[in-house]
């Protein structure tokens, strides 16, 4: 079972990503969601925290969703895939740690099971694609239509008052402005709080600001911002891609954006009767793609998470730097009050 299993990665590695086997040759960093590499001495690292990282993608043969619905998302699921990435990593943060890594066979911790739990194709799921597509009926998107960044984060964010395990809030930051005041009332006792038992009432934040850099294409001026979002300590990382045609960008090293891709169909997971579940579909085990960065779609959402509220004032402090400087162009389209 194991050689079926490796070589059909195999087989789907050099058919579909033959130009992103080697990662460049380069002195130039590496960022992946905060951590900073050196492409010439840390490729292994490099590929181990990608790997590390929860990979969504199509899936066939799921339960129909609403009973009667699709038993496949292929062709209309890439950004609810994504936006499941983008919490899950979130999720992944909150209960394991950024610095977790995964491991080919290794025996799995209760916190990672419950995590994929909250992913599997059932409609009984926090976060399944069962639940996304039934909760963006609300947003206007009939069950088996595209969704963009900012429809996948409201989703998300309605979805997560139900998940009492991980007790996160889930803010979308409208109108290009992160209102602090707004955040401290949904996600703390506010940035005047002393009391260490006071501190305690903190939910762990995701914060999610959709953004357009631009008309049809990404305005250059934004783009260096753009990267310096993927060095903060906070980072999820940014959902977006190509017109109907959704990533999840993890990082970047050079002009070159480093993404998870969801548009290839894999047969749906049932947990085990032990409850352990096959998870070696769910992390991306070769080298992640690239594409150039004036590539991107204008219309975005980047991703944070702040596990305290002293997280989240650094993270504060961090963006007015990066909107201050001279060299980046963020304070037109991200107000931070």
């Amino acid at each position: 079972m194991q050689q079926v299993v490796s070589g059909q990665q195999q087989q789907f590695l050099h058919c579909n990503f033959p130009h992103t086997y080697n990662f460049p040759e380069t002195s130039e960093p590496v960022w992946i969601l905060g951590k900073e590499y050196n492409a010439l001495t840390e490729k292994d690292e490099i590929l181990s925290d990608v790997t590390s990282r929860l990979w969504f993608t199509y899936r066939k043969n799921f339960p129909p969703i609403g009973g009667t619905g699709p038993t496949s998302d292929t062709g209309w699921g890439c950004m609810l895939r994504c936006g499941q990435m983008i919490l899950g990593e979130a999720l992944m943060c909150r209960h394991l740690g950024r610095d977790w890594r995964w491991a080919r066979g290794q025996k799995q911790r209760e916190e990672y099971i419950s995590i994929l739990n909250a992913f599997i194709d059932k409609k009984d799921s926090y976060y399944s694609i069962h639940q996304i597509a039934q909760m963006g009926v609300g947003e206007g998107k009939p069950i088996g239509q595209w969704y963009g960044p900012n429809t996948v984060a409201q989703v998300l964010k309605k979805l997560a008052v139900f998940d009492t395990w991980s007790r996160l809030v889930v803010h979308v930051a409208m109108d290009n402005t992160v209102v602090i005041e707004e955040i401290s009332e949904c996600s703390g006792v506010g940035a005047c709080a002393l009391a260490e038992e006071e501190t305690a009432l903190w939910k762990p934040l995701v914060l999610l600001i959709p953004l357009r850099l631009g008309l049809s294409d990404i305005n250059e001026a934004y783009i260096e911002t753009l990267k310096q979002c993927f060095m903060l300590p906070q980072s999820l990382g940014v959902i977006g891609g190509k017109p109907n045609s959704a990533h999840y960008f993890i990082g970047y090293v050079g002009e070159e954006l480093i993404y998870l891709d969801p548009h290839t169909t894999q047969p749906a997971v049932e947990p085990c009767e032990d409850g352990q579940v096959p998870d070696e579909t769910y992390h991306c085990q070769h080298p992640p793609c690239r594409m150039h960065i004036c590539e991107l779609d204008p219309s975005i959402a980047a991703g944070f998470f702040c596990r305290t509220e002293d997280e989240f004032d650094d993270w504060c402090m961090r963006i007015r730097r990066v909107c201050l400087c001279k060299h980046c162009s963020f304070v037109a389209p991200l107000t931070c009050l």
